[in-house]
């Protein structure tokens, strides 16, 4: 890994609705886009009964022999909170891509801005509230307006991953180091300031919850 190149993390229970490999849905794209410009970082634990969740790992392992040359990765082994902290604060981009409307929270992404990581997400969980465009990160596909859980939408998401990788993402990253330290002021400023455990205690204090009942 080149501490000089810009750095997406990607890490959490390796399931399917996750799409861990929602960046490799058009390799040949990104082989264009982010050939020696990007490396990645996974790590994540599948259940030992999820077949689809294993068969994912096997499909990221593949993908890193393939772009070896092009886009270096790695998938770290025995993921735990010492490894999740050393990434959440060694990253430049924090990357969520669930199939809306199933992520609870992503609690990951919060603590990832607390350094100063902009997230790259999906519109959901809690990036549905954080997110301001291009301030404090970055949008994947549209806005969130599934209902239930039958859509699918890699193409559409898959198009507008690549698309501001392109022509955003990685232009600001090595050509306006002023703008995107900036973000990274915002991502704390914005996002760390509300998304934290002195908003969960307020919200579960006594004294809060005994107005919900009045």
């Amino acid at each position: 890994m080149d501490a000089d190149i810009l750095t997406i993390g990607f890490a959490r229970r390796a399931t399917a609705y996750k799409r861990a490999d929602l960046i490799f849905s058009d390799v040949e794209r990104l082989e264009r886009i982010a050939s020696g410009k990007l490396q990645i970082l996974y790590a994540g634990k599948s259940h030992p009964q999820d077949n689809l969740g294993k068969k994912l790992i096997e499909k990221i392992f593949g993908m890193k022999e393939r772009l070896k040359d092009k886009i270096k990765m790695a998938y770290l082994t025995n993921y735990d909170m010492e490894i999740a902290l050393k990434m959440v604060s060694g990253v430049d981009i924090w990357l969520n891509t669930p199939l809306r409307p199933r992520e609870a929270s992503g609690t990951s992404g919060m603590k990832a801005v607390h350094n100063g990581v902009m997230n790259f997400s999906v519109l959901d969980g809690w990036w549905i509230e954080g997110h301001i465009e291009g301030f404090t990160g970055w949008s994947i596909g549209p806005s969130p307006t599934e209902t239930n859980l039958v859509d699918n939408l890699d193409t559409t998401d898959a198009d507008d991953l690549y698309q501001k990788l392109e022509t955003v993402i990685i232009p600001m990253y090595y050509s306006d180091r002023h703008y995107w330290t900036r973000m990274m002021q915002n991502a704390i400023g914005k996002n760390a300031y509300y998304f934290n455990t002195h908003r969960m205690m307020r919200r579960t204090s006594p004294k809060h919850t005994s107005g919900n009942r009045q």
